[in-house]
């Protein structure tokens, strides 16, 4: 049985895995240690799974395309005094195969034996295909 718990959350306003990568490193230069980070309202109930080898997969246009690992999870109080939940990702990002994924509010949990598996190395700088192609393959069960 696996001992770590995965993340999976929604890009908004991202429509490749490029341009979340290219967000990524803007941001990422006004943070002290250059790593990237998804700060979120609601502090994850299970952090010793997640931080135990977890990722956090990423939805983009309906479609889980990404991973990233979590490092860990640390506290950010926002200028309005709230307490907030900042995900410390490491900065590679892997691509996964597609799987198709509804929308939803925040980040839910991903088992481990749910997720998409990693492409091969040499299959993650292929150009992607088209979503539309891409989701239709995936409704049909091809990839």
């Amino acid at each position: 049985m696996d001992n770590y718990i995965n993340l999976v959350k929604l890009s908004v306003g991202t429509e490749t895995v490029d341009g979340l990568a290219a967000w990524q490193a803007e941001y990422r230069k006004q943070l002290p240690e250059g790593l990237p980070r998804h700060v979120t309202r609601m502090w994850p109930k299970r952090e010793a799974e997640i931080v135990n080898g977890g990722s956090i997969y990423w939805v983009i246009k309906g479609q889980i395309q990404c991973r990233q690992r979590i490092l860990r999870l640390d506290e950010v109080i926002g200028g309005d005094g709230v307490r907030r939940c900042a995900i410390v990702l490491a900065p590679e990002i892997h691509r996964t195969q597609i799987a198709l994924r509804r929308p939803f509010q925040g980040w839910r949990y991903l088992k481990p034996e749910d997720t998409p598996p990693d492409l091969p190395k040499g299959r993650a700088a292929e150009k992607p295909l088209p979503p539309e192609l891409s989701q239709a393959l995936a409704e049909i069960g091809v990839i």
